[in-house]
């Protein structure tokens, strides 16, 4: 990437037109007339400099059984070697008696701009006989964060920036089994839901047939037997019964990336209701290149062909990758901090107030998880 060079600006304003509407500031019902130019679009050039110069942090979690491709697909989407496993080679490959959770943390450039990317990996999760409140070491971490960040917020003497090490989004990968979510799958994304982003995605999709693909994504929105009753087709692309496409995911209380309740105006729930269509998307990771037609592609040789990565008629990679960096990566941020990390704020500020102690003097220590339902014993992941 490019490194930011300083700019000489010229601190002559910039040219008005001659013949110029009539500029208004609604500082009322009926705004108020202006007598010339201010510059107030400068204001946005100013945000651009500032951010480009400190950068910024997005953290992003990864969580699904072994073998679903998981480093694979974090590497595609940052075009670089970033996931855990990617970053420490030579270890020896088995699965984890417990859930364990690898963090590693990369700065990243593209033309002049900077990110600081965290990538926490799961491995262990939903690989044992007993899956036993498997999401417990997952929500300790996610509230680990909060509480780092709460506690450096309180201080009377803060940092100007505050190290944010919250996760910005949780993308959990669902087994291509072509059947019904299993009842693991729905308990985790009920858990984490109500605590953090949650993208659900098909992980290699090209073991499925198109027609499977959209069986299975038709019974993850509508459950086993349909939106509100509607009979399940046979293998063949299929519709959405009703226009309520996620309803499987509604009756477990299970509210997924992006979420209804935060669509902000019109144009957003257009576009995020066309999001959430599609959701879960149906994603196949590949860190190769292949020459196809005289081209360079990213992809995955089979013996039958290239299946092209960021092809929308292969697969719905470039819908995720759109919806994690390119769209949405700020609103994962902002609902962050704005619902999720601030309602966890306000629970334990209340706990210090029960306790009669003031955020001054500190907090009360952090319970070693969210509260959770009664324990429940899930399946084995076959």
């Amino acid at each position: 990437g490019s490194s930011l060079e300083p700019q000489e600006r010229s601190m002559e304003p910039p040219a008005v037109p001659e013949e110029e509407e009539p500029l208004t500031a609604a500082s009322g019902p009926e705004g108020q007339q202006l007598f010339g130019y201010v510059g107030i679009e400068a204001v946005l050039d100013q945000m651009k400099i500032k951010t480009m110069k400190m950068g910024f942090e997005f953290n992003i979690m990864v969580v699904g059984q072994s073998g679903l491709g998981k480093s694979t697909m974090v590497n595609t989407l940052f075009k670089s070697k970033v996931s855990p496993k990617s970053s420490q080679p030579g270890q020896e490959e088995r699965v984890p008696k417990t859930v364990q959770l690898q963090s590693v943390t990369h700065v990243i450039e593209e033309k002049g701009v900077k990110m600081k990317l965290t990538v926490t990996d799961t491995p262990g999760f939903g690989d044992q006989i007993n899956n036993e409140n498997c999401w417990d070491p997952i929500i300790k971490y996610i509230n680990e964060q909060y509480e780092r960040y709460l506690r450096e917020e309180i201080l009377i003497t803060r940092k100007r920036k505050i190290p944010d090490t919250r996760v910005h989004g949780c993308v959990y990968f669902i087994p291509p089994t072509g059947h019904w979510l299993r009842p693991l799958d729905l308990e985790f994304m009920r858990r984490l839901s109500k605590i953090v982003n949650v993208v659900p995605v098909i992980a290699k999709a090209d073991t499925l047939t198109l027609e499977e693909r959209a069986e299975f994504k038709q019974r993850v929105r509508t459950g086993p037997r349909g939106a509100r009753g509607c009979p399940m087709s046979p293998p063949a692309p299929l519709k959405p019964c009703a226009p309520q496409i996620q309803e499987d995911l509604r009756t477990h209380a299970i509210s997924v990336y992006p979420q209804e309740d935060f669509d902000q105006d019109p144009d957003d729930r257009a576009l995020n209701d066309r999001i959430r269509e599609k959701i879960p998307f149906a994603v196949v990771g590949a860190d190769q290149e292949h020459q196809l037609n005289g081209k360079r592609v990213l992809g995955r040789k089979t013996k039958w062909g290239v299946i092209e990565v960021e092809n929308p008629a292969h697969c719905e990679f470039p819908l995720l990758r759109d919806l994690l960096i390119r769209s949405h990566l700020q609103d994962l941020k902002d609902i962050t901090h704005n619902v999720h990390y601030e309602s966890y704020r306000v629970r334990r500020l209340s706990e210090s107030h029960r306790l009669a102690l003031s955020p001054l003097n500190g907090l009360p220590p952090a319970p070693p998880a969210a509260p959770t339902a009664p324990p429940q014993r899930c399946p084995s992941p076959a």
